[in-house]
């Protein structure tokens, strides 16, 4: 018990160290929301994956899939990875920078308000992004409260208050920077410890080459497959279907994510880029491959106390069974681990739900004769982090009363929030012709569809329900755009403009495009 506390002791006088030492980073709203767009690629990269992968991937998805889809349940971390992080800095990184800044915008709603010319979209936006981030925030307390009763028997919801009066507490100390550097500091953390956690339990059921012997007598129960000989060692397991709406939900759900997506607006520059595409990839081959792995022996502890009184599976308790036997050193590291994941995620997302409402409500509504800009300087800055403090206050409350299952909970926000978001985005940054009315019928499909179904329940996973809403948003906007009024070509014009810029570029960075220019 000692050797733990002493592991959060020190966790948690670094974080409040980070917020003191980076405080002077956020005296300005730009600073406060984008630490001034000055964020280098270990920074932006670790950030990015830090906010990604929380207790939600290690306690509850990982549990949950890998009970379900046993070994090929890494394909979903191999899609996080390849999908959610390295096509996602491909695709969207450069291009998000450069209009963001073009157009001047801080937040994703403020982004759709310029880029469509239409106030009433940035306040419909900023109302999905409030309501929806809520039970993710939920979702990733709920995660974490599950360990530390492993760990020390503490109360569950003496874990949510204390993790969120920290969290509150360097956020508002220091901002985006705060954020982003305690990110760093917890990746580090996740990537040992995760390395450290699978080596462990394998070790513990008699080796890797026994423990996958012993999961592939399992037989499985899924009625897609019922009775499948060696399922949860196969290939692509025993519900291929499912796991790959899972793979869609978790891996191309980043790209319509407000608090995912914010990250390339604070880039520093091109090699920050290039570094960053790198670094986050492998980042989340380590972790969120290292998780699904994990998770993909669950049932390696069918015999655990892992069932509700119904005799139903409890999935998050999974992986802290898995953990109960391990090392006392080596669960004050898990703690310390899945703490980071946790609180760096809630961080990105109280950040940027307090300003978005800030920026993206609150000074629209305010009085536009106000002329004194440092007035309104502080005054936004006051309200975000007041807001930052009733966004996490309301959160709490949800999750002291979980309505769910962890995986259920983020796949509701995330369906809401990608199924919304990313096909509006996507377009918005590549093609000139998507319309502001296709914008308005994705983001009442996204959010029709995610309500709807969790009272009528057509799609009975809501994971699956949430890559439905992706993918119906990709084929709405295009048809949408092509039978609606154009936008007016002059100003969409002035804003693609910004990719037009000349620029001068070392040789290192970027060929000569033929032999003339190479003399």
């Amino acid at each position: 018990m000692l050797v733990k506390i002493i592991f959060l002791v020190v966790f948690f006088a670094v974080m409040i160290l980070i917020g003191v030492m980076t405080r002077k980073k956020a005296n300005s709203v730009d600073g406060f929301v984008l630490g001034g767009r000055t964020a280098g690629p270990w920074l932006t990269a670790f950030g990015f994956g830090t906010s990604y992968f929380s207790a939600v991937v290690f306690i509850g998805y990982a549990g949950q899939f890998g009970w379900k889809y046993g070994i090929s349940s890494t394909w979903i971390g191999i899609g996080n990875a390849v999908i959610g992080s390295l096509l996602a800095w491909i695709v969207l990184g450069r291009r998000t920078r450069v209009m963001t800044k073009h157009l001047d915008s801080k937040t994703m709603p403020d982004f759709f308000g310029k880029r469509f010319d239409s106030t009433p979209l940035r306040i419909a936006a900023a109302l999905i992004s409030f309501v929806f981030l809520i039970p993710y925030t939920s979702s990733v307390y709920n995660g974490l409260s599950r360990l530390f009763n492993m760990a020390f028997n503490i109360d569950y919801k003496i874990c949510i208050i204390v993790m969120a009066a920290l969290t509150c507490v360097y956020v508002i100390l220091g901002g985006y920077m705060a954020t982003v550097v305690n990110d760093f500091v917890q990746g580090i953390i996740m990537l040992f410890g995760i390395t450290a956690v699978i080596i462990s339990v394998i070790k513990s059921n008699g080796g890797f080459i026994t423990a996958l012997t012993t999961l592939s007598e399992q037989v499985s129960d899924n009625p897609v497959s019922p009775g499948m000989q060696g399922a949860f060692v196969s290939f692509f397991g025993p519900d291929p279907l499912n796991l790959l709406g899972v793979i869609i939900l978790t891996s191309l759900g980043t790209w319509g994510l407000p608090q995912m997506v914010g990250k390339f607006y604070a880039i520093k520059d091109e090699k920050s880029i290039k570094a960053g595409t790198v670094i986050s990839t492998v980042f989340a081959i380590v972790v969120a491959g290292g998780c699904y792995f994990l998770g993909g022996f669950a049932r390696l502890y069918k015999d655990a106390p892992i069932y509700g009184d119904d005799g139903s599976v409890k999935y998050d308790t999974i992986i802290p069974t898995m953990l109960e036997n391990l090392n006392v050193l080596l669960v004050g590291i898990v703690i310390v681990l899945v703490l980071s994941a946790s609180m760096s995620t809630l961080s990105s997302l109280v950040l940027t739900s307090s300003s978005t409402v800030t920026l993206d409500l609150i000074a629209l509504m305010s009085d536009k004769k106000e002329q004194d800009k440092k007035k309104i300087e502080k005054r936004n800055l006051l309200t975000m982090r007041l807001l930052l403090v009733f966004f996490i206050v309301v959160s709490v409350l949800l999750a002291l009363n979980p309505p769910t299952f962890i995986a259920q909970l983020m796949g509701y926000s995330w369906g809401a929030l990608a199924g919304s978001f990313l096909a509006p985005f996507l377009y918005g940054l590549y093609w000139k012709k998507t319309t502001k009315l296709s914008v308005w019928v994705c983001f009442a499909s996204g959010v029709g569809v995610t309500v709807s179904n969790m009272f009528l329940h057509y799609i009975k996973s809501p994971i699956n329900a949430g890559a439905f809403t992706m993918i119906l948003g990709l084929v709405l906007i295009p048809v949408v755009s092509l039978i609606s009024p154009k936008p007016d070509k002059d100003k969409i014009d002035g804003i693609f403009s910004c990719y037009d810029e000349t620029v001068t570029v070392e040789k290192r960075y970027s060929l000569p495009e033929n032999a003339e220019d190479a003399n």
